[in-house]
């Protein structure tokens, strides 16, 4: 697994995920959703939206980050990638368990821990070249 790997994966995902929470928010949170829950309110179709925006933002980050040299700048990035990626793993997990998510939510409890793993194996250790 390489940084650049990482990256292109992240992008893949966080593009993908940011696009269907800005096209088309209330189906993709309805697939989390547990039975009988209520639709989205306008404020949770804007933090939907939002979400989305960042999601996007972020899978721009990680594109364009792919090729960068061992830096304090890559290591940044990847630093700021394993942190928001855990703490999404958590609050999934307090999600999941509180019952506002259905167990579809463990998918995306996976995919933020391999990136958090990802980014921590490949961005963060200083190279010895």
């Amino acid at each position: 697994m390489t940084f650049k790997l990482v990256c292109i994966a992240n992008a893949v995902v966080a593009i993908g995920f940011g696009i269907a929470f800005v096209v088309a928010a209330e189906p993709t949170m309805a697939m989390y959703a547990t039975e009988g829950a209520p639709g989205l309110t306008p404020l949770g179709l804007l933090i939907a939206n939002l979400l989305g925006a960042a999601f996007i933002g972020f899978g721009v980050v990680a594109f364009q980050a792919r090729d960068a040299a061992d830096s304090v700048a890559r290591r940044a990035i990847a630093l700021g990638f394993v942190v928001g990626n855990t703490i999404g793993a958590v609050m999934t997990v307090l999600g999941i368990t509180s019952g506002a998510s259905n167990a579809l939510g463990w998918s995306t409890v996976a995919l933020y821990l391999i990136f958090a793993a990802g980014f921590g194996m490949t961005g963060l250790a200083k190279s010895s070249a």
